[in-house]
């Protein structure tokens, strides 16, 4: 079979247009899971999946799966694929390059008459993000069974519309079983300065850092700013002025590769002449090794309640969200690391300090990852960018990890 390559032209003309749905002045795109602007940019997926003859269905959680038959139709399929939902205020490649690219491999098999052995699936995994209801790669973990399904369906957004509700409204509520998978590869933008600084092409991603997410609530008592004397005040933000700086510093103790994230935060009533009465934050801690990152959670605990304790203010704190660190399978790191080399690109393994849907994914199917470099290591921002060339490079290095895995168990990839 000659060698066949992606269509570089075709993958950058659909993510631009794919940015369409839930674009923003700044260039980045607010497509919210389950919004109107999503379904957009599903049923135009879907619509580009049909174009070339996949078969769609869509699970009871709405996760949507593009199929392209291989010669075998009793054999496993191997996936691909990521999330087509944004932050509030994201770019145009989190996640959708990964089901973009997934695509155009489908597509340049169709047009060069290539069949596989193993069918080809590209999905779509639902809620993803987690910015719009609380639970991140909510999709992948229904799917792979981490997450009851009547608790996905009970998650609200900020308004009270539930997880369920949004799926019926936007009529994305299906009900296809869940299939065994013979292996499962995601690419991704890498959301981080690495690749790129060291001027590497392809990052071959051997595992994903431990994770998780935190909610504190500290309670004390509205007041006048006026009248009230600092040291007469319960005031929940004097907690969080110790909380922070100390925070900081145990991440820096166990860097460089320590992670403390405060992205929400929240001082009620919300005037600027109150004394707050209640205080709300959520605390991202992150690191790659184990005993590290349990370090850094006793660490978490000791601060805050040594913080609310010393100021007497009522204080509540909650996980509600933990991934743990991930190895990938070494069959599927050899497929990338090979193919970046038949593609002749320039490659690093690497661990990613980024969540993804993959990692709900390994706990029941053998899987890896790839990343091409983004621009100044940014993302979920606007700003977010990569070039033409390198989302194409990454497009390739899937393609060719999809046939070597596609061909196992004693078949051959068949060029008609």
């Amino acid at each position: 079979m000659n060698e066949i390559r992606i269509n570089g032209e075709r993958l950058w003309s659909r993510l631009m247009e794919m940015a369409t749905h839930g674009a923003l002045p700044g260039g980045g795109c607010n497509r919210q899971a389950l919004t109107d602007e999503d379904r957009a940019g599903r049923e135009l997926f879907m619509q580009w999946c049909r174009d070339i003859g996949c078969e769609i269905r869509m699970d009871a959680v709405g996760n949507i799966f593009a199929r392209r038959a291989g010669s075998d139709a009793t054999m496993p399929p191997v996936i691909t694929g990521s999330h087509l939902d944004t932050q509030p205020s994201g770019g145009k490649f989190d996640g959708v390059y990964g089901v973009l690219a997934g695509l155009e491999v489908l597509h340049t098999l169709h047009e060069n008459d290539v069949t596989t052995l193993h069918p080809l699936e590209v999905v779509v995994w639902t809620n993803e993000e987690g910015c719009r209801f609380d639970t991140a790669m909510m999709g992948s973990a229904v799917w792979s069974g981490k997450m009851p399904l009547d608790q996905a369906y009970a998650l609200t957004d900020r308004e009270g519309r539930s997880v369920r509700e949004e799926l019926e409204r936007i009529g994305h509520l299906g009900s296809a079983d869940t299939e065994p998978v013979h292996a499962a590869l995601e690419l991704h933008i890498e959301q981080g300065p690495v690749l790129e600084a060291e001027g590497k092409t392809i990052g071959i991603v051997t595992g994903v850092q431990h994770m998780s997410r935190h909610r504190i609530v500290i309670h004390g008592q509205e007041a006048h700013a006026g009248p009230t004397p600092m040291e007469m005040r319960r005031d929940p933000v004097m907690a969080l002025s110790r909380i922070l700086p100390e925070l900081y510093a145990l991440a820096a103790q166990h860097g460089p590769d320590g992670r403390v994230t405060f992205g929400f935060l929240e001082a009620l009533p919300g005037s600027s002449n109150t004394v707050p009465g209640r205080l709300e934050l959520t605390v991202d801690i992150r690191h790659p090794l184990e005993d590290y990152y349990r370090e850094m959670l006793s660490g978490y605990q000791r601060i805050v309640e040594g913080a609310c304790s010393a100021l007497q203010l009522d204080f509540e704190m909650q996980c509600f969200w933990e991934a743990p660190g991930v190895e990938f399978d070494t069959g599927c790191i050899a497929a990338v690391r090979e193919a970046t080399l038949q593609c002749k690109l320039s490659g690093r393994e690497m661990v990613s300090g980024a969540g993804h849907d993959a990692c709900n994914v390994s706990t029941v199917a053998p899987t890896s990852m790839i990343f091409i470099p983004c621009e100044g290591g940014l993302s979920h921002n606007e700003a977010e960018n990569t070039l033409p060339q390198q989302a194409a490079a990454g497009a390739n290095v899937l393609l060719g990890a999809m046939l070597q895995l596609a061909a196992q168990d004693g078949g051959r990839v068949i060029s008609k």
